[in-house]
Order: structure tokens, then sequence, then C-alpha cells
């Protein structure tokens, strides 16, 4: 119950702040986001493993809000920013899930992409959205959202993090899945860091 109120003060004063201070369509967003992720995603945790898709939709919403509270404008640069955060999240969310897979199923939840949990099949789906990090990296580039550091770095971490998720495909080992856990902790703010450095 503390929790439920807690999180209720933190929602809606969230909210109260977009809406009063930023402007209408970061609120909107932001009231998007809590709806799908406790209404939608959440709950459907028990049913389905789609569920990691739903929830990765108010998992990217963050840099799109952000840039709509900075602009009021839904402008191709905040789709960028949204599909990185997307993208990302596949990957770095099947990594916890198979680290944590026994505890989830105990919680009955069975959020691997396979329906026979650490496999080759779930390992395989993770690598193919850690690889799409590489391509997708160039992309802020040719919109001008950074420079030629910032794409280097992106495509870099692209590999990198696409490497953790080969290992994975390659031995299925928990080892693996716990280096590309936290490979995909470092990813995240890295390439958002250096991106904004990049444009001051």
């Amino acid at each position: 119950m503390e929790a439920l109120i807690v999180s209720s003060l933190f929602a809606v004063s969230g909210l109260a702040i977009l809406f009063t201070f930023m402007n209408m369509a970061s609120g909107i967003l932001g009231l998007i986001a809590i709806i799908s992720y406790t209404i939608i995603y959440t709950p459907l945790k028990r049913i389905t493993p789609f569920a990691v898709f739903v929830g990765a939709f108010p998992g990217a919403i963050p840099p799109l809000l952000g840039w709509v509270a900075a602009t009021n404008s839904f402008s191709t640069e905040a789709w960028v920013l949204f599909s990185i955060q997307f993208i990302w999240q596949f990957p770095h969310f099947w990594a916890i899930a198979w680290v944590l897979d026994d505890d989830y199923k105990k919680a009955g939840f069975e959020l691997l992409p396979s329906k026979g949990g650490r496999d080759k099949s779930s390992a395989f789906q993770t690598f193919i959205y850690a690889f799409s990090l590489i391509p997708v990296g160039i992309i802020p580039y040719f919109f001008e959202l950074s420079g030629v550091v910032s794409m280097i770095v992106l495509v870099v971490a692209g590999i990198y993090f696409t490497i953790l998720a080969w290992k994975l495909y390659q031995n299925c080992s928990m080892e693996a899945a716990r280096k590309l856990m936290f490979g995909s902790f470092i990813y995240l703010p890295v390439v958002q860091i250096i991106m904004m450095l990049d444009k001051i």
C-alpha cells in the first residue's frame, strides 16, 4: 500500500510538472508511459513474453519526452532517440531475464523470447537486436544529432555490445548473460552522454 501511495504521488507530481512547466505534448507522453507501463505491460508479463515488446514502448518514451519537452516538436530527431532506446531494451531486458529466469518463473513471469527459455533461440534473438544497434548508431549523424566522434563511439559501442550477445549465443552460459547485462548498463549512458557532449 505504501508503495502504491508513493508511486502515485510521484506520477501525479511528475505529470503536473510536465503539463504546467513544459507543454501539453510532453504531459500526454508522460501519461501514456505511465498507463501503458502499469496497466498494460505489467499485467501482460504474467501472460506472454510479448510483454517485453509492449514494455519497450513506454521504456523508450523518456528521450522522446525530453526532446518534446524542450522543443514542443515531434521531429525526426526525437524519433531517432526513441529508436535507439527502443531497440536497446531487448538485449538489455533479455539478458536480465536470462540471469533471473528462475526467480521470474517463481513469480509467474516467462519473459525470454523462446518457449525453451535459456536456449539458442532466445540467445539468437538477443543477438539480432544487439547487432541492430550498429547501423542504428550511424543514423544520428545523418540527422545532425551527433558529430563524427559520436558516430564512431556509437558504432564501436554497438559492436562491443554485439560481441557480448554473440558470446551468449555461442555458449548460452550464465556468465555470458551477466556480461551482456552489465554491458547493457554501460552502453546506454555512454551513448547518451557522448551524443550530448558532442553537441556542446
